[in-house]
């Protein structure tokens, strides 16, 4: 029996699939909670569902990069396996991305599954931190990217195009303030940030050029961390109306209602599962399901609402779950 991904999505099998969260934590306090909780919901859900990254750019204190940098090496080598941990280093353009890059690049490697580089702007800045990379002999390394400013936004489809970029993830509120004022403050909110033209309009732009080229685009945080009907109806217009599959968070609070928010529905998994056991019987040929056609086009959807139902801890029916188990 072919395996749905290998039929349905041939070349497209090799599109990334990360976590429809990544969580976010810059103190050390926070840090060893924010690994924690995520072995604690590895058990609970029987997979990782969302990302930890560990942050030197906010993190940090001034004069302390390399004490912070060595922390985080420290931190992140007491996850466990098959735990997803990341960091986020410096920009490129800071005097500490070099030795952060050596320590961090250097000396994790083999653990980490990716690092967030901040305010790229061009290609050329890809070009770069893949150079360090490749000095820390992280040769396999991903990276994923903070897309901050209007030039930003411009060369998005030529960053993503990059082989080694896995994400780009979209930062609000340094987007809004590169603007010198021409967006006014409530456009960083849970709410402005859907209405404002320009703001909705890089959102479209990074997700965009993230589907072109087979990368996951990442939604930017929402401040108000302790109104979690905001967060979750932010998320829900990310998911549904943006095209995003992945989100930030900057607080505990928010990791759950991301992955409901980007979860499908019972409904949707039930009627997914009979449509492609359908299709399955049917060795991929055109069946009719509920008095509708349906064939590889509508299979794949199908298919991916599966993959998403499982990167966010749904349970699965059996005719379901076989080819998740299988896939170990």
């Amino acid at each position: 029996m072919k395996h749905p991904r290998e039929v349905l999505l041939g070349a497209q099998a090799a599109t990334v699939s990360l976590p429809v969260c990544d969580h976010y934590s810059g103190v050390e306090v926070r840090m060893r909670k924010s690994l924690q909780l995520q072995a604690e919901m590895m058990q609970e859900f029987g997979a990782c569902v969302f990302d930890v990254t560990l942050d030197c750019e906010d993190g940090a204190p001034v004069g302390g990069e390399a004490e912070h940098a060595a922390m985080v090496v420290a931190l992140a080598t007491l996850a466990p396996e098959k735990a997803r941990v990341a960091v986020r280093v410096h920009a490129v353009d800071h005097s500490a991305f070099e030795a952060d890059m050596a320590i961090i690049a250097g000396n994790l490697s083999r653990q980490l599954s990716h690092i967030m580089i901040p305010k790229v702007e061009s290609l050329a800045d890809v070009l770069k931190a893949e150079q360090a990379l490749l000095a820390a002999s992280a040769d396999d390394l991903p990276l994923h990217v903070l897309i901050e400013s209007p030039l930003a936004v411009h060369n998005a489809f030529e960053i993503a195009a990059h082989p080694r970029v896995q994400s780009l993830s979209f930062g609000l509120m340094d987007f809004v303030s590169s603007h010198g004022g021409a967006i006014p403050a409530g456009g960083m909110s849970s709410q402005g940030q859907f209405t404002h033209p320009l703001v909705v309009r890089a959102k479209l732009e990074i997700a965009s050029a993230c589907h072109a080229y087979g990368k996951v685009p990442s939604h930017c945080v929402v401040t108000e961390f302790n109104d979690v009907a905001a967060m979750t109806t932010a998320a829900r217009r990310a998911a549904c109306e943006l095209g995003y599959t992945r989100m930030w968070s900057i607080h505990p609070n928010q990791i759950r209602p991301i992955l409901e928010a980007f979860a499908p529905t019972e409904g949707e998994i039930e009627d997914a599962t009979k449509i492609i056991a359908a299709a399955s019987h049917a060795d991929w040929a055109p069946i009719s399901f509920d008095g509708k056609l349906h064939d590889r086009a509508s299979y794949r959807y199908f298919w991916q609402v599966l993959e998403r139902a499982h990167q966010t801890g749904r349970t699965l029916p059996a005719e379901a779950r076989i080819y998740f188990d299988a896939a170990l």
